[in-house]
């Protein structure tokens, strides 16, 4: 018997060991993985953090300096350049919007106007920019408005002085746009069909705009256009047809409100059908005749505009239209990027360079690929080993998280079934009972429900329901045995490849008892006791079963204080492995 024991315990502590070790090693294994990868996360997250850093910091500044290249392929001087920058940080800051976008507008405006010197673009395009903010209007619109005005007012805007002239134009329109509710989309379609109609025929600026923003009232900006541009067609000859003379004694044109005078005098304020087919006639279009009538019905209106427009001198006017309009919040980050900007000029002459030599070598090292394939091929294939290997450590590591997961998760499922096992047994009961009693008595309710209209409806919502819940019920069903086959067929095998193993151990142990005669058929296997039951679920420690025995034994000592008994010999000190193998030896004599 002692023999047998001996045996036991020295073919666990042979078996026991080496797997304690190799519970370890794995288990090492997976927290350097686990901790590994953590470094990784975080170095990475650093990396992320600083390069986006970077990036936000630069990039105003990038976007900026890349709308100056464009506009410089214009060959614009460096001292253009320089003035437009600043104004386009400066307009952000004020009114919210970007500096980037706003140089990029100037690259149009520099095309459309020839001969600009000096800051002279940098006023065109801040005096385009603010009156698109304070007219609604988006800055391609008023940037072409900019360009068709100058080619319609170039003399004039030539003699002022362009930077003085634009900015005239601005407060003109703003003003107009305001007076007759209009927008600066609008005038700019007015200003494209008319072109230089009206210009060549003397008439001013501040009265051109007052006609076609009177005009946009009950129409359309090019629709407006139209009509002026019809009367201007006809004007010469209707003099002429109506015996009335609309040019001063040098040959200009009058005034619309000198015409409209002129013609109020000799039909009156207002026009029947024959005076209106004389005005067709004489000026040969129903679009000339149009504006007219509308015109002529507020003459000292029309006066007015055309003395306020008149007036207007600077873009004041447009500055404090474009003001209303800004959003604090915009304002509050083009005011950040203004001083990224500032940040960035000083940053990007070292970055240029940086990145240009980054180029260089990457090109280099592409060469060097294509002159040495082989070489590359190691490289290669090394770089897929190295990342093949941190996946399978990831995998490894997500693998024993699972298993954790998985065993902390059934120990839990286990301590809550033995308490409310009871209440959900009841619960399941009752939903029985329930579902039972509403089938037996299914056709009873219907028929006593079935007389009245509300009844049928309930019945027939009932019905629906019920219809949803039986194919609900039968579909989860049906998944949950396919579920469970595929479940089964994955897993049976494995089951049985291990129930082979042990069944293969347990032979192996068989004959290694019988061959050194520790086989005893006549001796009736002792009771099972739930402390040896207990015992052979003990977690098994990296140095074996007597290892495991002794700190058992040792822990046992330690926390209870009692002494412990074996046969005569009684003794209240921790025992060792080797004592409680002397004992054994002592208990079996």
């Amino acid at each position: 018997m002692l023999q047998k024991l001996l045996f036991s315990v020295g073919l666990l502590d042979k078996v026991s060991g080496p797997a304690g070790k190799i519970q370890k090693t794995l288990g090492n294994v997976a927290n350097t993985a686990t901790e590994s990868f953590a470094k990784m996360a975080g170095g990475a997250a650093g990396v992320v953090a600083s390069s986006y850093a970077m990036t936000s910091l630069a990039t105003p500044a990038h976007d900026l300096n890349l709308a100056l290249g464009e506009v410089r392929s214009l060959d614009v001087a460096q001292s253009g350049l320089d003035a437009l920058s600043n104004s386009a940080v400066s307009f952000s800051v004020k009114y919210g919007e970007s500096a980037a976008d706003f140089v990029k507008s100037s690259y149009d405006i520099q095309s459309a106007i020839a001969g600009l010197q000096g800051n002279e673009l940098a006023s065109f395009t801040n005096a385009s920019a603010v009156l698109a903010k304070g007219t609604k209007s988006d800055a391609g619109t008023i940037t072409n408005y900019m360009g068709t005005m100058y080619g319609i007012f170039k003399n004039s805007a030539d003699n002022m002085g362009k930077a003085e002239w634009v900015e005239q134009l601005t407060g003109q329109t703003a003003t107009a746009v305001q007076m007759f509710k209009t927008t600066g989309s609008g005038m700019a379609e007015a200003f494209s069909s008319i072109g230089a109609s009206a210009t060549a025929a003397g008439i001013a600026q501040s009265e051109q705009m007052a006609i076609l923003g009177t005009l946009q009232a009950t129409m359309t900006g090019s629709e407006a256009g139209t009509k002026y541009k019809a009367f201007l067609t006809g004007v010469g000859e209707a003099q002429d047809k109506l015996g009335l003379k609309f040019t001063d004694s040098q040959g200009n044109m009058l005034g619309m409100v000198d015409i409209l005078g002129k013609l109020q005098g000799k039909f009156g304020s207002t026009f029947d059908v024959a005076e209106s087919d004389a005005l067709k006639k004489a000026f040969g279009s129903d679009e000339a005749v149009g504006m007219i009538k509308l015109l002529m019905a507020d003459t000292t209106g029309l006066t007015k505009s055309i003395d306020a427009i008149g007036k207007v001198t600077g873009m004041e006017k447009a500055q404090k239209m474009a003001k209303d309009m800004v959003d604090p919040f915009q304002r509050w980050n083009q005011g950040i990027n203004a001083v990224k900007i500032g940040l960035g000029q000083a940053l990007l002459p070292i970055l240029y360079p940086l990145s240009e030599k980054l180029a260089e070598g990457a090109g280099w090292i592409h060469n060097w690929t294509q002159r040495s394939p082989m070489l590359t091929k190691v490289i290669g294939f090394t770089v897929i080993g190295v990342t093949a290997l941190v996946a399978g450590f990831s995998i490894f590591a997500i693998v024993c998280g699972m298993a954790s997961m998985t065993a902390g998760a059934f120990g839990v499922v286990m301590a809550v079934i033995t308490s409310p096992i009871t209440g959900i047994i009841l619960l399941i009961g009752g939903l029985i009972a329930g579902v039972a009693a509403a089938v037996y008595y299914w056709d009873t309710f219907k028929a006593s429900m079935g007389d009245t209209a509300w009844g049928r409806m309930l019945i027939f919502i009932l019905e629906k329901i019920g219809s949803v819940f039986a194919f609900v019920w039968d579909s989860s069903v049906q998944s949950f045995m396919q579920w469970g086959e595929a479940i089964e067929s994955m897993v049976m095998p494995y089951l049985n490849m291990l129930s082979d193993a042990f069944a293969s151990i347990g032979d192996a142990a068989n004959w290694v008892a019988e061959k050194f005669g520790f086989g005893d058929d006549k001796v009736a296997a002792p009771a099972s006791s739930p402390h040896l039951d207990a015992a052979k679920k003990a977690e098994v420690l990296p140095g074996g079963a007597s290892q495991s025995i002794a700190t058992a034994v040792n822990n046992s000592s330690k926390s209870e204080s009692r002494s412990v008994n074996i046969g005569s010999v009684t003794t209240s000190r921790p025992l060792n492995a080797q004592e409680v193998n002397n004992m054994a030896l002592m208990a079996g004599a």
